[in-house]
């Protein structure tokens, strides 16, 4: 006899756990099933414990640069790598706890195994305990993805690594090459370049971030250059070789010509593929390169599955994640007749980017070339970090804050920052532009002194020409 409930929900990361809670919220009988970890990979393998790793560099930078601020540390300074991973799994574990109090303090049932649907409302769990079968009314598939192989260099966690190899690795690299400039590539490249490897970046496009506005790439490669890093864009890797002491790279660079590297370890962080082979979704789901189609509430091609995060398109973030999480189950809710919940589509024009390297970057909305690609007449303005008071009074006087607006109309089309603490500016913009916020309501709004946000303020300003401390 299968157990019976009104949602399972496949997979627990930021998208599955979330979903299941509000779908608790809602008073529906939920169940969510994992195969690993409560969290997933965001919160035990992903943008939690990288966030760890990071703040244990960004101290080291800091303690490195003592003097700067008229302090002097006695001693040498240095990283015990051994107890920074520790740190960072120490952060996953509590968090992964917190997600299994989570499940308990909303009465959702957990069921660990090997997940596959048998139909749209149906599945199995495989586990150690044996297979157990679970129908719903409705299904969420939340099942993500994982980083993707070069087919010349599978990752083997000795000397090439993905993410997962690279928060926690066996020894620290001394020449480390990082092949993608996406997020996850720039943020290990941060990292390990601050625990003091020397550091390979090769990006195949023409400049590293290349999701973000172009002024903000080229800001940040000289930055990054500027802190002792080699950045190799427009280039490619041609093939890579794995011994017992290192790796050989063959490196097309931009000019054509190959050349042959050594490196002590290398990083792939070109990109994701979606999991969703082998868990029934053949004649259940329409599928684009692997990943699920939906509308704009979760909803597949089958009555009563539903989809959410990173196996459905992008952008592939943990917060667009739980957010499709709270509409799927809030439409499933409005479905099964709660007329008091009223889902609202994703805009996904309006969910914020961020990377937390150093210097940060953070983003939201069109960039100044999709804007003028789209047709708008736009005005954009920037203001540097140097024209701020408190930037310059923490030492942190690189970077710059840039908005871009619809010349007819004053509407925000986006925001682009990069510089110190940025990642907790953008959501200023980002609530301007689910306001549908114009120039004239950003320009009479009271900024707080001395702040770095600020620089939000100016920039807007100076897009109209108005700028006052440059």
């Amino acid at each position: 006899m299968a157990d019976k409930y009104d949602v399972i929900v496949l997979g627990s990361g930021p998208g599955g756990y979330v979903a299941a809670i509000r779908c608790a919220q809602l008073g529906l009988k939920t169940a969510i099933v994992e195969r690993e970890l409560l969290g997933g990979i965001c919160l035990n393998w992903g943008c939690i414990p990288t966030k760890a790793l990071l703040r244990s560099a960004e101290i080291l930078h800091y303690a490195q640069h003592a003097k700067d601020y008229g302090l002097k540390i006695a001693g040498a300074i240095e990283a015990d790598l051994e107890a920074v991973v520790k740190r960072s799994r120490g952060v996953a574990k509590q968090l992964n706890q917190g997600v299994t109090h989570l499940m308990k303090k909303n009465k959702i049932t957990v069921h660990m195994g090997e997940g596959k649907l048998t139909g749209p409302t149906s599945l199995t769990v495989k586990s150690d305990k044996g297979e157990e079968k679970l129908e719903a009314r409705h299904v969420i598939v939340a099942t993500g993805a994982r980083a993707r192989d070069l087919p010349f260099a599978k990752a083997d966690g000795k000397r090439v690594w993905t993410y997962r190899h690279a928060m926690t690795p066996p020894e620290m690299p001394k020449k480390l090459l990082v092949i993608g400039s996406g997020a996850i590539g720039i943020e290990f490249a941060s990292f390990y370049n601050d625990m003091g490897c020397e550091v390979t970046v090769v990006e195949m496009l023409d400049r590293i971030v290349p999701v973000e506005d172009k002024d903000v790439s080229v800001f940040l490669e000289k930055s990054l250059t500027k802190q002792g890093m080699t950045i190799m864009t427009g280039a490619g890797v041609e093939d890579i070789k794995a011994s017992a002491k290192g790796v050989k790279a063959k490196i097309k660079a931009k000019d054509g010509k190959v050349s042959e590297s050594e490196f002590t370890h290398c990083i792939v962080a070109i990109g994701i593929v979606p999991n969703t082979e082998d868990i029934g979704l053949e004649k259940l789901a329409e599928l684009d390169r692997g990943f699920i189609r939906i509308d704009d509430y979760g909803r597949t091609k089958s009555k009563g599955l539903w989809a959410i995060g990173d196996c459905t398109p992008g952008p592939w973030l943990a917060h667009k994640a739980s957010h499709e999480g709270v509409t799927a189950a809030e439409a499933i809710a409005q479905e099964l007749g709660n007329k008091d919940v009223h889902p609202h589509p994703l805009d996904r024009t309006n969910i914020p980017g961020c990377t937390y390297c150093h210097p940060q970057i953070a983003s939201v909305g069109l960039t100044e070339t999709k804007a003028k690609e789209a047709g708008y007449e736009i005005r954009a303005g920037t203001f540097p970090f140097i024209g701020n008071g408190k930037a310059i009074a923490l030492g942190e006087a690189e970077g710059f804050t840039k908005t871009v607006f619809d010349a007819k109309t004053g509407e925000l089309l986006g925001a682009h920052m990069v510089g110190a603490e940025v990642t907790e500016m953008i959501q200023g913009f980002v609530v301007g532009k689910t306001l549908e916020t114009t120039e004239a309501e950003l320009m009479q709004s009271v900024f707080p002194h001395p702040t770095i946000s600020e620089s939000m303020h100016e920039s807007v300003l100076a897009s109209y020409g108005r700028a006052l401390h440059i």
